[in-house]
């Protein structure tokens, strides 16, 4: 077998005590809906797909059509539902197929209820609306107009009605505005009382048993064990980061003091030194911002990385580890016995958030999943 240059592990043993736990503490009103867009945040969709089923969770959210088509491969009985945009020419594939689209605009709605009365049957929707998050959605004050279009197409079944947070973690003022904006349109309007109704998300999970409009929560982040921007307020949650990852040593060498690493010369080694390359770089995901704090772990050690990371390799001073050689095992994301670089950690000395981090990991990198049942 050619070993391997570059790889995750997921742990799906510590997934499905994630959803156990997550589940346990959600208000028994509340349906999880798991958000596997994006490859599962690139925890291989069908993998984290099937691991749910068998945890009984039975509603999922992706991005677009070709996701749910994924999910719809392996098999019907649960529900996808549909969070980005309907581009022209999608609307043909929702009749009959049992996805369930998000609806942000009047062309959206006219077009899906055309190819619904070209295939003579209805198709089920979630509204979206635009509380202040300025992206998808109606705009909240012209929702009333939009809830009476729908009422008159015979085609159209409105099931679900829904918005988003820009900032539940940092503002919760403005969070406040955008559910009190959704709460006063469920007061104002006739709505169904079987409408699934939801806002909330991994980032706001601590405030859920607080506002009883909502029936449903769309659960990201958590369920892969890591808390949205290092934060979460709840204390009924013991969450497993579900992935490391991994790479290997692929060259030791020994350098002089005052030689140049790596392209632009921005680090000149101040003394004689060991230096170690690594396997993997920014084409596997590895953002060039994390070479100037960022450490691996090595034989239990912290070792810098010195230079700009490279599309294929990264440097590190292994000076420390006189006897390290090629070959060896490197924890870029993960723990040791005594050290450990989580996520979170990862993502906020590279400048980003743990959600790119993760939708970063490019397709080179291997996926090894530990602990499948059967």
């Amino acid at each position: 077998m050619i070993p391997l240059r570059a790889w995750t592990e997921i742990d799906l043993s510590a997934y499905e005590r994630n959803l156990k736990n997550i589940k346990n503490a959600l208000p028994k009103h509340l349906e999880f809906v798991s958000v596997v867009k994006a490859d599962a945040y690139g925890h291989g969709l069908p993998q984290i797909v099937e691991r749910s089923l068998q945890s009984g969770i039975k509603a999922f959210a992706v991005a677009n059509i070709h996701e749910a088509f994924e999910i719809r491969n392996m098999g019907v009985g649960w529900t996808i539902l549909l969070l980005g945009a309907l581009l022209p020419g999608e609307e043909h594939f929702i009749p009959n197929s049992g996805f369930i689209p998000t609806i942000s605009s009047l062309d959206e709605l006219n077009r899906l209820n055309k190819a619904c009365e070209l295939n003579g049957n209805s198709t089920d929707i979630h509204l979206k609306v635009d509380t202040g998050m300025g992206r998808l959605g109606i705009w909240f004050e012209s929702i009333g107009e939009f809830l009476n279009l729908i009422k008159d197409m015979k085609c159209i079944n409105l099931i679900g009605i829904y918005t988003h947070f820009s900032d539940p973690v940092n503002d919760p003022e403005f969070t406040l505005l955008q559910r009190q904006r959704m709460e006063n349109i469920l007061e104002s309007y006739a709505l169904p009382k079987s409408l699934k109704i939801h806002a909330d998300n991994s980032a706001s999970f601590s405030d859920l048993d607080k506002y009883p409009f909502f029936n449903a929560v769309r659960i990201g982040l958590l369920q892969y064990g890591v808390l949205p921007y290092g934060k979460c307020k709840s204390d009924k949650l013991k969450l497993s980061p579900t992935l490391s990852f991994y790479t290997k040593i692929g060259l030791v060498k020994e350098l002089p003091k005052g030689t140049s690493i790596s392209y632009g010369r921005k680090h000149f080694l101040d003394k004689d030194s060991k230096i170690a390359i690594l396997t993997a770089g920014y084409g596997d995901g590895i953002p060039i911002a994390y070479g100037e704090k960022g450490s691996v772990i090595i034989r239990d050690q912290l070792c810098p990385i010195i230079g700009q990371i490279t599309m294929d390799q990264i440097i590190v001073d292994v000076t420390m580890l006189p006897e390290v050689e090629a070959g060896e095992k490197v924890i870029l994301i993960g723990s040791s016995e005594n050290c450990k670089i989580g996520l979170e950690e990862f993502s906020a000395q590279s400048r980003t958030i743990p959600w790119e981090t993760l939708c970063s990991i490019t397709k080179r990198v291997n996926r090894v999943y530990i602990n499948p049942r059967g």
